[in-house]
């Protein structure tokens, strides 16, 4: 019968890199995750740690590791992971990092999930660094969902595609002074979502040969009091103010619409207003969107984790969400145009 030591020496790699890399664990190149686990396809190794498992049936219970639990996208992501374990007879253990105040509550450490449970799923978060190597540490399979954490399997659209996508929208339109309303980066030390969308938003600008005005940044943090903020900002503006507003969520959009409203801005006649993530609330504000589900998302990174649990060698792998623009009564060529 076909050892782990087998296949380590087939693969030229040790047999602790070999265990990593079929248990979907992090720290190991995906070149050489891919290199493994061909060589175990090619020499028949099914790995006798799953089917112990299999019998044991361990905790039956799959942990989410989330910043916040009062947010859509998060909210949205662990009824996924709930429906899917119910399907399948397993518990949800919930860990809360977050809360309403920053910094936040709690640090995620080895020691919260130690024998808790079979597997972890990561909502995207800011990581402390140390908090990142505790992650890494982590003897267990691993999925990330709703964005890339450094050295794990994520599964999540393309925030850069999206962010570019709404920009380049408004740019088809005809708007060539755009606002740009992004996710803060500056307490989330590792939180790459804000980061990547602020590249996609700058990259569409830049070239479409377009000047960006640094005055019309500005930050909030993916709520819709931000997106009020920001809008009480805007209309600080000297005149001629941007024609648009490129948002980086939907929740900041929302926030965007109902303060221009106030103010008497009409959208899209005097100011076209997009953002991404497909929030329900947004269909009924009319407001252009790049949609995302992150039940889905979340569904389908806690199959991969029951999978690579039931003995599936290679089920943890990245993959990249459906997502799509969808062009509603928010937006419209400029007045002028």
């Amino acid at each position: 019968m076909v050892g782990i030591d087998d296949v380590a020496a087939a693969a030229g790699v040790s047999t602790a890199t070999v265990s990593r890399a079929i248990r979907g664990l992090p720290r190991v190149s995906p070149a050489t995750r891919a290199k493994i686990l061909a060589t175990a396809e090619d020499l028949g190794y099914v790995p006798s740690s799953a089917a112990s498992r299999l019998a044991t049936g361990k905790t039956r219970t799959i942990g989410v590791l989330a910043p916040y639990v009062d947010r859509w996208f998060f909210g949205k992501a662990i009824a996924g992971v709930d429906q899917e374990l119910h399907e399948r007879g397993y518990n949800l253990s919930l860990f809360n990092l977050g809360g309403r105040i920053t910094p936040r509550e709690r640090l995620f450490s080895r020691s919260m999930v130690h024998k808790q449970i079979d597997a972890l799923l990561l909502l995207c978060m800011f990581l402390h660094p140390e908090e990142i190597d505790d992650l890494h540490a982590i003897d267990m399979p691993l999925v990330v969902v709703g964005g890339p954490v450094r050295g794990c399997s994520s599964v999540g659209i393309d925030d850069y595609l999206a962010a570019r996508s709404i920009t380049q929208h408004l740019i088809g339109l005809g708007h060539r002074h755009i606002a740009l309303l992004h996710g803060s980066g500056d307490a989330e030390l590792n939180f790459s979502v804000p980061k990547i969308r602020v590249e996609g938003f700058h990259d569409a600008v830049h070239d479409a040969e377009l000047e960006l005005n640094p005055d019309a940044e500005f930050f909030g943090n993916f709520t819709v009091e931000s997106g009020v903020e920001a809008m009480r900002r805007f209309m600080e503006l000297p005149e001629p103010r941007p024609t648009a507003i490129a948002c980086a969520s939907d929740e900041m959009a929302l926030g965007v619409l109902f303060e221009a409203r106030r103010h008497g801005v009409r959208v899209p006649e005097d100011l076209s207003v997009v953002g991404i993530d497909g929030h329900e609330m947004g269909a009924s504000a009319g407001l252009t969107t790049v949609w995302q589900d992150p039940t889905s998302q979340a569904r389908r990174g806690t199959q991969m984790l029951l999978a690579e649990i039931g003995g599936e060698i290679g089920a943890v792998h990245s993959e990249t969400a459906v997502q799509r623009l969808i062009v509603r009564e928010s937006t419209a060529p400029p007045a002028a145009f």
